[in-house]
């Protein structure tokens, strides 16, 4: 029985750390793509999708297409997505970034789940402009309200420096990002721009979006046109 078990999370574990290598592995064109897909998706889910009125007033929108979840003993989360701030003259180009996190408990087996997080004030995006951070930690995150036509005056939006939106096989569902990092995604960032650049530089400055982003861009004019910080 014990050998049984074992086995079991050995095949747990092997299958976390083939999820999180094939994650690492995918092409950026494609993980651009899947975040186009993820933010179309959770904006146009009728009555239980993203708030467009939250999403208008957000400074910043970072979308994490199918984050890994694995289970060995301790549970851990490995994502890669893209984030995006507002400028004067409309959304900044892309900056890549990745989420890191573990939470200590008994999980076996991998899940996928898509996560967008609304940067909600100045606050937050200064976390977000930085090397790295903690999600609940320097960072406030507040689970974000569902209903595309509810008004953003609400608690969760008017308190939190982020909220956050998960979705795992088609609904929406919890999802625990306490103590988990983001972290700009370094080397996604030099093969987008062809040189290293900082998540700063990307999302503050005069920098041209790549051809590859075309889609995800015009995904933001859509689902969010509003252009006044």
């Amino acid at each position: 029985m014990k050998t049984k078990f074992a086995l079991i999370l050995a095949m747990a574990g092997a299958m976390g750390m083939t999820a999180f290598a094939a994650d690492k592995e995918a092409k950026v064109d494609d993980r651009l793509a899947a975040a186009t897909d993820t933010l179309n998706d959770m904006m146009k889910a009728s009555d239980k999708g993203i708030p467009s009125d939250l999403l208008d007033k957000a400074r910043c929108v970072v979308v994490i297409p199918g984050m890994k979840k694995a289970g060995f003993i301790v549970g851990a989360k490995y994502g890669r997505g893209f984030a995006v701030c507002r400028q004067t003259n409309g959304w900044s180009a892309p900056a890549a970034m990745q989420v890191e996190g573990g939470s200590v408990g008994f999980q076996i087996g991998a899940s996928e789940t898509d996560v967008v997080l609304l940067v909600m004030n100045d606050s937050g995006m200064r976390h977000l402009l930085s090397d790295k951070f903690t999600l609940g930690g320097e960072a406030s995150v507040a689970a974000g309200p569902l209903g595309r036509n509810m008004s953003a005056q609400t608690d969760a939006a008017m308190h939190a420096e982020m909220l956050a939106y998960s979705r795992a096989r088609g609904l929406f569902a919890g999802i625990s990002l306490e103590g988990a990092t983001l972290r700009p995604d370094t080397d996604t960032d030099k093969e987008l721009y062809g040189r290293e650049m900082t998540s700063r530089e990307v999302l503050t400055g005069n920098v041209k979006a790549p051809a590859g982003a075309a889609a995800f861009e015009s995904a933001l004019k859509v689902q969010s046109p509003q252009r006044d910080k």
